[in-house]
């Protein structure tokens, strides 16, 4: 977490410098034909958007089209697989992420590792998260929540994306460092989440920014914390968890894989690439709007973020005893 803040601080260096920049020069034999970016997620939501944005960037500067295929199911690990069977030449880009860093630890039986079958190249963002309530709950901030959840244990229910993801994790990390005892309870995606946090199904829940803010501002959910390290701009009156849960911070990252053994000049162009299209200003608008920060890596810095995020997400999978469904 520590490396992403601090490129995150330093990415206003590299698009200085990235404008001094006339062109990236490109390999001769790199690439002469279309690549496909495999995104597991389905088409239309928030990483679909910002992987065709980037796609539209790299076609137009790589001179070769790139064309995503959304691969949805098993918590991304179908996308993974499919971008493993692919041979290691460069023409098969994976969207990686913190769901990937997760799924090491959540499933036993996964017939790939990896950290040995995809090679890191980039990072493309990271969105924060947002613990929200519903408007019935006697809470306005955090500190109001741990102390509901403390008067009345195992009362209070926080709902989740699904059991193992990111939003549920997220959310047994903060119980854990609270100290309160709340309810999980998992949904089928963020959509079915939201709507019975509206509906007073559940009490709290743990969401994406991007997903949670137009229900904050219509005053359908109440954001009590975010999980940054500072407050965010789009919701300058909400706390951090860490004001009053020292240390707690939560960002879901995402960035840019290949099948391992992929030549290194290759990675390191894709890598070239995709670091310039983040220091583009039409890109950082998109991601901007979406409540996403930019965050400019090596292929070996992005690497070893995903393995910290795998390693601190293991001791969240064991200490909770979380299951794979």
């Amino acid at each position: 977490m520590k490396l992403v803040r601090r490129k995150v601080l330093q990415l206003a260096a590299v698009v200085a410098a990235s404008q001094a920049l006339p062109r990236i020069a490109w390999s001769s034999d790199y690439p002469v034909r279309p690549l496909q970016w495999i995104v597991g997620f389905p088409p239309g939501g928030g990483t679909d958007v910002i992987a065709r944005e980037m796609a539209r960037w790299l076609s137009d500067h790589l001179g070769q089209e790139v064309v995503v295929v959304n691969k949805p199911g098993a918590a991304t690990n179908i996308a993974a697989q499919a971008a493993i069977n692919s041979p290691a030449d460069g023409y098969t880009l994976l969207w990686i992420g913190t769901s990937n860093a997760i799924n090491t630890t959540l499933y036993k039986t996964l017939p790939f590792d990896f950290f040995k079958s995809i090679a890191p190249v980039a990072g493309i963002c990271v969105s924060p998260m947002v613990i929200v309530a519903n408007p019935s709950v006697t809470a306005n901030n955090i500190a109001d929540l741990i102390a509901l959840a403390k008067t009345v244990p195992g009362k209070i229910t926080m709902a989740s994306f699904g059991t193992g993801t990111i939003s549920h994790v997220a959310g047994e990390l903060f119980k854990t460092m609270a100290g309160v005892n709340i309810v999980h309870v998992p949904y089928r995606g963020g959509a079915p989440m939201i709507n019975d946090l509206i509906g007073g199904h559940v009490q709290v829940a743990v969401d994406v920014v991007a997903n949670a803010l137009p229900h904050i501002r219509s005053g359908a959910v109440r954001a009590l914390a975010v999980t940054t390290g500072k407050r965010l701009d789009v919701l300058p009156n909400v706390s951090i968890v860490a004001e009053t849960v020292p240390g707690y911070e939560v960002l879901v990252f995402t960035g840019v894989g290949v099948r391992a053994g992929t030549p290194d000049n290759v990675v390191a162009q894709l890598n070239g690439a995709i670091n310039a299209g983040l220091s583009d200003s039409n890109i950082q608008k998109r991601l901007a709007d979406l409540t996403l920060t930019p965050i400019v890596l090596t292929p070996a810095e992005a690497g070893m973020h995903m393995r910290a995020e795998a390693e601190k997400w293991a001791n969240v999978i064991r200490s909770a005893n979380i299951k794979a469904e």
